[in-house]
């Protein structure tokens, strides 16, 4: 059946589904994989034995410093969009951790990537396309959360975080604020760049720019990336202060509001903060945080579906979905008159 399923181009369940008669499967596609058998010259086991159907499996791929996945402010509720609909299609899922020597060892493809249905891979950083091309295989359902190979044509599903980063960019730019400060993320994630091309992309719309000593760089490998960017902005001189700042995640926004409160200043009385995710901690940060809505669950969800669909036979074009952002106004932001 794997050797069936690997010259017919489809995965074993479908196969499955041809060689026992079940709905579901389109037509060509059934007419395909029978094609293959009789070239193959495959055969049913008779005697009253059924063909045993493929493990219902679903392979989540996370890199290894997301982990614990389940809690992380942003990938939390991703994965429980993937668990609910797989639950809802009757799938398991199995969480697998993408380790850096997975891509460096030059042996064979991890045991469990061959008895799986499908496989969601979520964000690159690590995952990177040549490790992806590394790992699957022609006639494994492959599903991308938030990055994508256009050479590949993966289907993918991803956040219009373009659009985020310019939104929250020119919501703090109408308030007033020209002296604004940049949080940028690790380069090696795609979302995150895409976050800070946005931002710059309205202020330059303004003509404006960002002080190099205004765009710090994220340090690598440490927990705390926010608190010690806005450490580094708050390290000048009273006069030379931004009165603004635009996180790339909240989790980078929570870090800087830390160390805004630690020094003293007010928020947003002497500095406005905003960012991107609206994750549950934002509601509840002191104050509560202006963000941009990225729909997570929903992702997830959307991502399993596509990928239950590809495992089917069913909707097998590739194809990039982008799901919308949404602004969300609360107390950390305000107005300014003038400005310097």
């Amino acid at each position: 059946m794997r050797d069936v399923a690997r010259a017919a181009d489809v995965s074993l369940s479908t196969v499955w589904m041809v060689v026992n008669e079940k709905p579901g499967i389109s037509h060509e596609t059934a007419e395909r994989v029978r094609q293959v058998i009789d070239e193959l010259g495959y055969v049913v086991k008779s005697g009253g034995r059924r063909v045993v159907e493929p493990a219902r499996t679903i392979g989540l791929l996370i890199e290894e410093s997301s982990i614990p996945a389940i809690s992380d402010v942003f990938y939390g509720d991703v994965i429980r969009g993937i668990q609910a609909e797989a639950d809802a299609v009757g799938y398991q899922l199995v969480l697998s951790v993408f380790k850096r020597e997975m891509h460096n060892s030059a042996g064979d493809r991890p045991a469990p990537l061959e008895q799986i249905s499908g496989l969601v891979i979520a964000n690159d950083g690590d995952i990177t396309p040549a490790a992806i091309m590394k790992l699957i295989s022609p006639t494994l359902p492959v599903v991308l959360i938030e990055s994508h190979i256009d050479d590949a044509r993966l289907s993918c599903v991803l956040g219009d975080n373009f659009y985020a980063g310019y939104e929250i960019t020119n919501h703090v730019l109408d308030l007033g604020h020209r002296r604004v400060a940049l949080l940028k993320g690790p380069t090696k994630y795609s979302s995150l760049v895409d976050r800070l091309r946005g931002c710059l992309a309205a202020i330059a719309e303004r003509k404006l720019n960002v002080p190099e000593a205004w765009l710090p760089e994220p340090i690598r490998g440490h927990p705390l990336k926010g608190y010690m960017q806005m450490r580094e902005i708050l390290a000048g001189s009273d006069d030379d202060r931004p009165t603004a700042v635009i996180a790339i995640s909240d989790k980078t926004a929570l870090g800087a509001m830390e160390a805004i409160r630690e020094v003293g200043l007010r928020i947003p009385e002497d500095i406005s903060i905003a960012s991107i995710d609206n994750t549950r901690e934002s509601a509840f940060s002191r104050p509560p945080l202006t963000t941009v809505q990225i729909p997570k669950y929903e992702i997830g969800v959307l991502a399993m579906r596509k990928l239950h669909d590809i495992i089917e036979g069913r909707n097998t074009l590739t194809y990039k979905s982008v799901v919308y952002s949404e602004l969300v106004l609360r107390e950390s932001t305000r107005r300014i008159d003038s400005y310097k």
